[in-house]
């Protein structure tokens, strides 16, 4: 069993990279990918600690894209490097990033003290550090009894279409693609499902808009996925010869019902997967 979609306390999930191998020993997967939002900090701490542990551990990294001219919503990029080590070009493209999403944290700060919440951009990155982020200002307003949950601060205030949102500058789709296919890496569609297409010949335009632009892989298996989705997105798989990956998308605490490598219960993932993510095994069946 494998898990190739984590996060660590360097974006946002609760177990330090350190303690996310040692949960992947303890739960006997063959390997994990950390695939932390917009850094690498994640895998670059856990590197030597897990060939201690002999745990195979794949360079990963989840992107947020912008979709759609205007842009329609965000979609998430899983991006591995199998191989080789993404390229010092890279590392600094993300540097920019992760300076557009501090831009966009001292903005949601201010907002959210304009409706009336005493929550300030230090105690943020206490928590966050250099990967603060709407998460960790969801944490501050449990603590702090503005909400009685994340799922709470995120449904009344800070998703997409709360009053508190504010938008961040993001890469685009065609961008984050292009950027991971020149330090050698693959891209690939994280949870399809969350396209938000309720018609399949819709999502399957999409779908093949994004391999048009040089899309490598989709995520099949990951814990939002029904039995029937995981069909659909091998059948789209094997229609535009896509690499398959799957993961649980474990945060710790920050998801509780999330579980590393089984996710919602519904995953077990073989490490035949990687084979083929890898080239050296059959495409998807």
């Amino acid at each position: 069993m494998i898990d190739l979609h984590t996060h660590t306390t360097e974006s946002d999930g609760t177990l330090s990279p350190e303690e996310l191998i040692d949960a992947a020993s303890q739960c006997g997967l063959q390997a994990l990918a950390i695939t932390d939002h917009d850094t690498f900090a994640g895998y670059d701490r856990a590197h030597d600690y897990a060939a201690q542990r002999q745990l195979p551990l794949v360079c990963g990294i989840e992107l947020s894209t912008a979709w759609g001219n205007p842009k329609e919503r965000t979609v998430h990029l899983l991006g591995y490097w199998l191989d080789q080590s993404p390229t010092p070009e890279f590392r600094s493209w993300l540097h920019s990033i992760q300076a557009a999403r501090r831009d966009r944290n001292i903005r949601l700060a201010a907002k959210l003290q304009s409706m009336g919440f005493d929550i300030r951009l230090e105690e943020v990155e206490a928590i966050g550090r250099s990967m603060a982020g709407r998460p960790h200002f969801a944490r501050i307003m449990v603590e702090k009894g503005y909400v009685s949950s994340l799922r709470e601060a995120f449904d009344r205030y800070l998703d997409e279409s709360a009053p508190a949102y504010v938008d961040r500058e993001e890469p685009t789709f065609l961008e984050g693609v292009m950027r991971i296919l020149s330090s050698g890496g693959i891209p690939c569609l994280a949870h399809p499902v969350r396209l938000g297409k309720r018609k399949p010949e819709d999502e399957e335009a999409v779908i093949a808009s994004m391999c048009d632009m040089g899309l490598k892989a989709i995520e099949v298996y990951h814990s939002d996925h029904s039995p029937e989705d995981t069909r659909r997105y091998l059948e789209l798989a094997r229609k535009y010869g896509l690499r398959i990956t799957g993961g649980s998308d474990f945060h710790g605490e920050n998801k509780p019902s999330i579980v590393l490598g089984r996710g919602a219960g519904n995953l077990n993932i073989d490490l035949s997967v990687l084979d083929q993510l890898r080239g050296s095994g059959p495409p998807a069946s």
